[in-house]
């Protein structure tokens, strides 16, 4: 009895190997999305400066003057990070939530698509700096990502933020910063 529970396990365990070795990955598979490079060319650009250092301080300078907080800079590993808290409220999801409160205790329940509205946020700013693969520039990567509150203080929302204008004001301000930097201005 026990050599047939034997056997069974083990023609099952090559069955299921059988089977999972005849899948295959498909085509593909590793491929970046046209989406994914469009992200990639907007949180991109490239300098005529080998200098991480000095492409550093002015990104430390224009998310201080964006009105960021600098959480943490490493330097060698050429990386930035900061943060900003801005308000998260807005008038049109505020009367939509109170209307609906409204017509909620018109009908007899307690409604509470109040505590359901946007209440603040915290938007975070991550910049990566490397040499480019020929090694005659830098390659500046950032990235900004928001984090939304409701009313009942729970975490909304964690979103990566892909509104063009806000990548072209920090890439306009940077490239000015460095060249203020190079210049020693």
């Amino acid at each position: 009895m026990k050599k047939n529970y034997r056997f069974s396990k083990l023609f099952v365990v090559f069955l299921c190997l059988g089977i999972i070795g005849c899948a295959s990955i498909p085509k593909g598979f590793l491929k970046p999305t046209e989406a994914s490079l469009e992200k990639k060319q907007l949180q991109m650009r490239q300098y005529d400066t080998t200098n991480q250092e000095q492409i550093l301080a002015a990104v430390a300078g224009v998310v201080q003057d964006l009105g960021f907080i600098l959480d943490n800079s490493e330097t060698k590993l050429g990386f930035i990070a900061a943060s900003k808290k801005a308000d998260a409220t807005s008038r049109g999801q505020i009367a939509g939530a109170f209307f609906l409160d409204m017509l909620a205790a018109a009908g007899g329940s307690h409604g509470n698509a109040m505590a359901n509205c946007d209440q603040s946020q915290v938007v975070k700013a991550s910049v990566i700096t490397k040499p480019s693969l020929d090694g005659q520039k830098t390659v500046v990567r950032v990235t900004f990502q928001r984090i939304v509150w409701n009313m009942n203080n729970q975490i909304k929302k964690v979103e990566t933020i892909d509104d063009p204008e806000i990548y072209q004001k920090f890439y306009d301000s940077l490239s000015k910063a460095i060249f203020l930097e190079a210049q020693k201005i």
